[in-house]
């Protein structure tokens, strides 16, 4: 089950949630003020670059000759 982050509209908690994929923000509640009046954050995780050439890449830039 993927990590979700989300956004009270209610208090401006941040907080993230071990959800089922297929849940909503309806199925979520804040866990400081019990509202289920939230919004999914995005995460740093799913921002990606299109550029490349990040350097935080796990894919070699140079030397990979692949597997076989």
């Amino acid at each position: 089950m993927p990590i979700y982050e989300y956004i009270c509209l209610k208090c401006n908690e941040k907080f993230s949630v071990l959800q089922n994929i297929f849940s909503s923000h309806r199925d979520t509640k804040c866990p400081q003020c019990a509202s289920h009046e939230v919004k999914k954050a995005l995460s740093s995780f799913s921002c990606a670059s299109g550029s490349g050439n990040s350097s935080s890449s796990s894919i070699p830039s140079t030397g990979y000759k692949g597997g076989g």
